[in-house]
């Protein structure tokens, strides 16, 4: 192939980067690192985002309200490979690739706006995450575009169609028409919505809308389109479906994003209406609860697992897996095989964060036998508390010594006799400090040998229990935090709910090293994530349970793991307290269709709440599916059968296909014809199948999956870049950043 203004000179190889949000800013970091493996050869790059907002995409647009949060800690999130990354080639320098903590500090330093002034726990705005992720992508642009041969063209559109062309490239058709005929092609297209068709709830709320006009808002980004002042006015009543991340975005953008302040008082806020806000928004969700707040991080490494390992993960699949196809390994249930290890792991956690870690070492003793079964398939069926025994047994018999011990019935000495291998004093002073604070109420290690009573406060800052055979570990309490009973009232549950929110807080503020609650949570959740993965993907479990999972336990985790930063939910409290924000329609809430008055209805089944509304908010995010995408790329690459949805097939289960595309190790997509598309590479949401857990945040220190995937990708890339000769020669014209040339064919 040649350059047809220079029929002497070889075509530059191009590669087209579809999607120009955070994972593009990292694929151009690590081609920008590599790209002395040119060695003067020609490339030509061309990064395709259909908002125009590059670095960013529309999720951590720059244009966003400052009333939504990054889910993550500045601290956690990175824009560069770092040396824990397996495979990643030419680290850069360190003062290179700032975390989002450090680039906020170095903003606030040159421009002393407040706004950055941040601490390295502090969970930054979504924009400012933009605003960083434009920086790093501009930054990296520029170092390509400096090495000779290299061009970079970006363009403000959208991809949709990739069409196989004559030479066995790629068209890459977006909608100004203009072609660009790829090599290779990166597809990072990141979240979209999905046609609701089908659904019985979004479907009938549409129709229900079309026909009487009532209001519905059936998705919620951009916030600023979706929900404008002449949509929602002030004064409205607004029902919101969902108590997920979404939701929240939604309503603090209606209401301190209308002009609503939050004011301290005391060490509480206070919500300031402005009167630009709806009357009420009835927040309401199968739960009936918002996710647990986040917990403060103070960890300097991530949780290594005890129990729930990939190990046991692999043995358990070994001894009592089920039956696949011909080749494939064996398929896991993920609630009768999965879920006991991970709740082990969080009661193990939970008492040795509350107790020290000789009580981790008891426990770890007590389940072994246990756990070894398990894992060799020898056990009973049971519930997913099945390992727990002779956890609790060691936690009740421990917290009932130190109960003896501070009521100088016992000396700390005389306990430790009763389990050997225990360092009761050491676990004494160990819960006094978790329980009331770094100054354990007096008691010391020299008073081990002394019966002595312990004056203790009066309360726990953090709201746990101060009798130390409280505090237990409870799955099922974790999972339903809230009792509701028959007949109740919507008071109640807003006053259950409230008190609820107010420790969950406490105990976020209190941190995921020091509060058990959170700790067992957090460390297994969210550290182990990469073992969870490896039960799942790929087909790692059997089509039903991996139908479930994704419909429960994956809901259940975004619950317990996935919720905002104390900053939001300290105003998510403040909300409720005003009155602005009303969640007492509790669990199991549905909405009504009032054909006579043409508005729905939200109906609280569980407290009795019958609340009419102006205008219904659709506040949940659609999983990926490529059949049913709004936007018309994979729709279109699906019907060419250059792709095909992945599926789980397991003998006597019915299959289950959930929208992802079928990849192979590479993520190249797999054909109808069953050969994969070797010029095509896709990574985020499309290749759930292979990848659970599809973040675009990076994670720095981590050895993160999502940087790991890119050194992947680009291993691909430089191996077809060399398999193709090129020479050099002359660069072509380069585009403006945000601007697209308009010819037929694009170099």
């Amino acid at each position: 192939m040649t350059d047809e203004s220079n029929p002497g000179r070889p075509e530059a190889f191009r590669l087209a980067v579809v999607g120009g949000g955070p994972r593009s800013t990292y694929a151009l970091e690590r081609l920008a690192a590599t790209v002395g493996r040119l060695a003067g050869r020609r490339l030509a790059v061309h990064v395709y985002e259909l908002g125009g907002e590059f670095g960013a995409g529309q999720v951590h647009s720059v244009n966003q309200p400052q009333t939504s949060y990054l889910n993550r800690a500045g601290s956690q999130v990175a824009f560069a490979a770092d040396p824990t990354v397996a495979g990643a080639e030419r680290i850069r320098p360190a003062q290179e690739r700032p975390t989002l903590y450090e680039w906020c500090r170095r903003r606030f330093e040159a421009t002393g706006d407040p706004a950055f002034d941040l601490a390295p726990a502090d969970s930054p705005k979504r924009r400012q995450h933009g605003l960083a992720l434009r920086e790093m992508f501009d930054r990296y642009v520029a170092e390509l575009r400096r090495v000779p041969g290299v061009t970079v063209a970006l363009h403000a559109e959208e991809v949709t169609d990739l069409v196989p062309a004559a030479d066995g490239r790629l068209d890459v058709v977006s909608t100004s028409g203009v072609h660009c005929t790829a090599d290779q092609v990166l597809l990072v297209t990141g979240h979209s919505s999905n046609d609701c068709a089908g659904e019985p709830g979004p479907e009938a709320y549409r129709a229900f809308a079309r026909r009487t006009g009532a209001g519905y808002v059936p998705s919620a980004y951009p916030l600023q389109q979706r929900l404008p002042p002449q949509a929602l006015v002030p004064g409205a009543t607004v029902g919101c479906a969902g108590l997920g991340l979404t939701a929240i975005d939604q309503i603090l953008y209606l209401t301190e994003g209308r002009g609503g302040r939050f004011l301290p008082d005391g060490d509480r806020l206070r919500y300031q209406a402005c009167g630009a806000e709806p009357a009420t928004v009835y927040a309401f969700s199968a739960s009936g609860v918002f996710p647990y707040t986040r917990p403060l991080s103070r960890k300097d490494r991530p949780h290594q697992g005890r129990f729930l390992t990939r190990e046991a993960i692999d043995r358990l699949r070994a001894a009592a897996g089920l039956p696949a196809g011909e080749g494939e390994r064996p398929r896991l249930d993920f609630e009768a095989q999965v879920l006991p290890l991970i709740v082990l792991e969080m009661a193990y956690v939970h008492y040795r964060t509350l107790f020290g870690p000789t009580v981790g070492d008891l426990i770890a003793a007590s389940v072994q036998e246990e756990y070894e079964r398990f894992l060799g398939g020898l056990s009973e069926p049971g519930t997913v508390e099945r390992l727990l025994p002779g956890a609790d047994a060691v936690a009740d018999l421990v917290g009932r010594l130190l109960r003896e011990v501070l009521a100088g019935r016992l000396s700390g000495t005389e306990a430790a006799r009763a389990v050997p291998g225990w360092d009761a004093a050491g676990s004494l002073t160990h819960w006094l400090s978790v329980v009331f604070g770094p100054e354990p109420a007096g008691w010391s290690v020299r008073d081990a040998d002394r019966r002595s009573p312990v004056a203790l406060p009066p309360g726990s800052p953090w709201r746990l229990e101060t009798d130390p055979t409280l505090n237990r570990f409870d799955w099922q309490t974790l999972l339903q935090p809230l009792r509701t009973r028959p007949g109740g009232t919507p008071e109640e549950f807003r006053a259950a709910y409230l008190d609820f929110l107010d420790r969950d807080l406490r105990w976020a503020n209190h941190g995921s090293l020091d509060n058990p609650f959170k700790a067992g949570v957090d460390c297994v959740w969210r550290d182990l994530r990469f073992v969870i993965s490896h039960a799942v993907d790929g087909g790692g479990l059997s089509a039903d349970s991996h139908r479930r999972f994704l419909d429960e336990h994956r809901r259940a985790q975004n619950k317990l793991s996935g919720g905002a930063a104390p900053v939001v939910m300290a105003k998510i409290r403040a909300l409720i307290e005003h009155g602005v924000l009303d969640v007492s329609a509790g669990p199991r809430a549905t909405v009504l269709l009032d054909e006579e008055r043409g508005r729905f209805v939200l109906h609280g089944r569980e407290s009795g709440l019958r609340a009419p509304l102006d205008v219904l908010l659709d506040g949940r995010v659609h999983p990926f599916d490529a059949a049913r995408d709004l936007r018309p790329l994979y729709r279109n690459l699906v019907r060419r059968r250059l792709v095909r949805l992945w599926r789980n097939s397991t003998p006597g289960h019915r299959d289950f296909v959930p929208g992802f595309l079928d990849l192979d190790r590479l993520s190249r997509p797999i054909g109808h014809d069953g050969r994969p598309v070797e010029s095509v590479t896709v990574l985020g949401p499309a290749a759930a199948a292979r990848g659970t857990y599809q973040f675009s945040a990076l994670r720095p220190h981590h050895n993160d999956v999502v940087m790991r995937e890119l050194v992947g990708w680009l291993d691909g890339f430089w191996a077809a870049f060399d398999g193709r000769s090129t020479s050099p020669g002359p660069v072509t014209p380069q585009t403006s950043h945000g601007q697209t040339r308009r010819p037929a064919r694009l170099a």
